[in-house]
């Protein structure tokens, strides 16, 4: 009899258990609701699906009578393009600092004390200090996620790149190749592939940090409209967005992971 630890499931099965928790959580969800709208229907902490769907239809397929724009849309918008410009940046420092870092020790040398302390700094504590430089506009939200994302990926970058195995830096130097010749043709090349997983695991915290900060000061996005809404107990708004926002992010790292798969069959093919 083959061991329980040694049994994998067949790809249909697999889909089938990964459907399993959401069908139960949805079900728990519905029979909650309609215990408390049983006991008050006014109730709005467990809004029916009928009323987020109502809630949904009103925010994404009706123009605001105040702006004429449609709410859920120009939110999405809002938070998709600070939060690609913010890891974007993000992504980039970490690639340069961390690739300088980790290949070259006169640079290593000042640089990982500073990195390290860095990324100790809470970013939400320096908020303030973000809006008083920057002022309340795009800039200061962008620099708070740049702020909390590029020391992890700058961390991570510098580790990957000391992890190289050693003969190869030492076999493309006895070919002649010269520092700049290695750094951008033997470990970049190495190292790009693992850039991408570090934003994919650096997502969360980005959405975290975008969240707070428009929920702070902002006029549009997802986390100013569940904030807003907040106040008047929307639930029937605030779980729609919740779940939209998750589901942007599971949607972000996928395609980072088929870009990756695309780009870097041999590193897959590695793992």
């Amino acid at each position: 009899m083959q061991r329980l630890i040694n049994r994998s499931p067949s790809r249909p099965l697999r889909i089938a258990l990964s459907i399993i928790p959401f069908v139960l959580i949805l079900l728990t969800y519905q029979i909650s609701s309609g215990m408390r709208k049983a006991e008050n229907e006014q109730d709005k902490l467990l809004p029916s699906f009928t009323e987020i769907a109502s809630a949904i239809d009103r925010m994404a397929l009706e123009p605001s009578k105040r702006s004429g724009e449609y709410l859920f849309w120009r939110d999405t918008q809002s938070s998709l393009s600070r939060l690609v410009k913010g890891v974007s940046i993000a992504a980039f420092i970490g690639l340069i600092v961390g690739l300088a870092a980790g290949a070259i020790p006169l640079i290593a040398a000042p640089l990982k004390p500073l990195i390290t302390a860095v990324s100790l700094i809470p970013p939400l504590a320096i908020l303030p200090v973000l809006f008083i430089v920057f002022g309340l506009g795009e800039l200061s939200k962008i620099m708070l996620i740049v702020l909390g994302v590029s020391p992890f990926i700058v961390r991570d970058i510098l580790q990957r790149t000391q992890e190289l195995p050693r003969e190869q830096l030492v076999k493309a130097q006895t070919l002649g190749g010269n520092s700049w010749q290695i750094i951008l043709r033997v470990i970049l090349p190495q190292i790009l592939p693992r850039l991408i997983d570090a934003v994919r695991l650096s997502l969360g915290t980005a959405w975290l940090f975008l969240i707070a900060a428009e929920a702070i000061a902002s006029t549009d996005g997802l986390g100013y409209r569940i904030f807003l809404v907040r106040r008047y107990m929307s639930m029937d708004i605030i779980l729609p967005y919740v779940a939209w926002i998750t589901l942007l992010a599971f949607a972000t790292d996928w395609l980072l992971l088929q870009l990756s798969r695309f780009i870097y069959p041999w590193y897959h093919s590695e793992k």
